[in-house]
């Protein structure tokens, strides 16, 4: 069964985009079965896999509104290692409609339990704000990644962030834990950086990730390519921080696989 994690900030230009796409080509590279699910409308997950948005023939609104199966719209590029439900601009329409529905909150978890068992990781690309596509991705989701800046404002929309996923864990989704804070876009030359990550490692000592996601100039230039930085430049910086991540991601996933058998 897949473990699926929502990768989502409300403020944006944090690199939440830009993690989803590189860590499921990283775990894919490790052959681990992987879904990119991309719930943003502007689409740019779906384009920096190298897929046209507007091309394909059915994205992520329709399978929300059940006007088609999820697995019809999931497209296997033969040039991608992971799968991806792609999206488009149609997708903002969903919050309206979504309000109109008895299951609102939890139509995504619904349309996920359809291939949950065929991936061993899914996950969800969240639109920058917290609204009803989010709620909806956090109440499918076991966990999620919260990718941001070290800067000074980055701290208060993470407190209104965690707020509400604790809402959200004590009403619709209990399993819901915060699996991770991901440093992204790093300068170790910035002594603002600094201090706001080392403030992360004092609050948060078990949740910020090891691997710190640097500035590289590699990584920027992959999404206008239409592919992970991997498969742009894998020597690179940027390529081998989010395949550490990758690594960081499995080992603590596997480590708590075997201490629950072991209590077992």
């Amino acid at each position: 069964m897949a473990r699926i994690i929502a990768v989502a900030n409300q403020k944006g230009g944090v690199g939440k985009t830009t993690t989803c796409i590189n860590l499921a080509a990283s775990l894919a590279a490790t052959r681990r079965k992987v879904l990119l699910v991309d719930f943003d409308p502007q689409g740019n997950a779906t384009m920096g896999s190298g897929v046209m948005k507007m091309n394909v023939p059915h994205t992520t609104y329709d399978v929300l509104m059940g006007e088609v199966n999820i697995k019809q719209a999931i497209i296997s590029a033969p040039e991608l290692d992971y799968h991806i439900l792609p999206t488009n601009t149609d997708l903002t329409a969903a919050e309206v409609a979504l309000l109109q529905m008895p299951d609102r909150q939890a139509r995504l978890r619904t349309v996920l339990k359809e291939v949950v068992n065929d991936y061993q990781y899914i996950l969800i690309d969240c639109p920058p704000s917290l609204n009803m596509l989010t709620l909806n991705a956090l109440v499918a989701a076991q966990s999620v990644m919260i990718p941001m800046q070290c800067e000074y404002y980055a701290l208060e929309g993470l407190s209104a962030l965690l707020e509400t996923v604790n809402r959200i864990k004590e009403t619709v989704n209990p399993e819901l834990k915060v699996e991770g804070l991901l440093r992204t876009m790093f300068d170790p030359r910035n002594n603002l950086a600094n201090d706001v990550s080392g403030q992360l490692i004092m609050h948060f000592p078990e949740k910020v990730y090891r691997t710190v996601i640097p500035r590289n100039v590699r990584l920027a230039e992959a999404p206008s390519h239409g592919m992970p930085v991997i498969k742009y430049d894998k020597t690179s910086r940027g390529a081998l921080a989010y395949l550490a991540l990758a690594g960081e991601l499995l080992r603590k996933h596997e480590n708590t696989t075997l201490i629950g058998a072991t209590r077992a």
